[in-house]
């Protein structure tokens, strides 16, 4: 582990960016960029689009250490390159930001009023790749839809179980149990989860490492207690569906609490701008982000 890398992520002022569109909101992210499908006819002219997309928010004068601490990538952006260099050594080299890579390969069905993650195949070769790119650490993503204590408990076990196997791999996992924000039930299911954390948290053996990725809670603070927890080195909110301006605003009433935003981040960024507009436009929601963050 880069001691470094951990020290920026546990102790510095920013937000990490989420980066990591994978294969099923890739088409999503180029639409609201201003790509259309049919400008694309096959999955490897998607992920060049794609990354053109991303190494222009990277490049940007706006998109720097003075405000990002960290980005999330997706695999594909991991293995390429910008300037002749791979993505994670283009961030931390020559942008002082730490690289992290999205790890699961999407959602399983509803079940218990949540959804756990699909099997993840191949993750350790997937790790030990991710460490000779020199990433730090990774994401993985669940949701919980219902107050469902049975639910919400194999969430939270599967989440630190993988978590466990990560850790042992030299990486800082980023665990997100997402609730949805507009579960009729929120702040129930926030209650139970952040009481399955506490007792996963207290059963780790005590030189592991993770961080947390949640939702904006409903009750301000709320997670405030779990950032004392040694374990955690840091814990970071989600955007969710809530537009920019809405989820700056609740994250801005949580002490502590620093923002991980994909879509909220690039709400306003589209092909067609120029250099000069779209770094305008990046630079206002950096800040925008950046000071919610403090």
């Amino acid at each position: 582990m880069n001691t470094k890398q951990l020290d920026r992520i546990h102790t510095g002022k920013g937000f990490i960016a989420a980066l990591d569109q994978s294969g099923g909101s890739t088409p999503k992210a180029l639409l609201q960029y201003g790509i259309s499908e049919d400008s694309y006819s096959t999955e490897e002219e998607m992920y060049a689009l794609v990354h053109e997309m991303r190494t222009r928010i990277i490049k940007s004068p706006a998109f720097h250490s003075e405000h990002i601490l960290g980005a999330i990538l997706f695999e594909n952006t991991m293995e390429r390159f910008i300037d002749g260099q791979l993505t994670a050594d283009y961030l931390w080299e020559q942008k002082g930001i730490v690289p992290f890579l999205k790890v699961d390969k999407g959602l399983a069905e509803l079940e218990d009023g949540v959804q756990l993650m699909k099997p993840i195949s191949g993750l350790n070769e997937l790790l030990q790749r991710a460490r000779s790119r020199n990433i730090f650490g990774t994401k993985m993503r669940s949701v919980i839809k219902e107050a469902n204590a049975v639910g919400i408990k194999k969430v939270v076990e599967q989440q630190f179980e993988i978590g466990n196997q990560i850790a042992q791999m030299g990486l800082v996992p980023i665990i997100e149990p997402e609730v949805d924000i507009y579960s009729a039930d929120k702040a129930a299911s926030e209650k139970l989860l952040k009481d399955e954390i506490s007792a996963q948290l207290a059963a780790l053996g005590k030189d592991v490492k993770i961080m947390l990725k949640l939702s904006i809670p409903t009750e301000d603070n709320f997670y405030r207690d779990l950032m004392d927890d040694p374990h955690v080195v840091r814990i970071v909110a989600l955007s969710g569906g809530y537009s920019q301006a809405e989820a700056n605003e609740k994250l801005s009433r949580n002490d502590g609490l620093i923002a991980s935003f994909s879509r909220a981040l690039s709400q306003d960024l589209t092909a067609g701008q120029s250099d000069e507009e779209f770094n305008a436009t990046l630079a206002s929601s950096v800040q925008g982000i950046y000071k919610a963050s403090l």
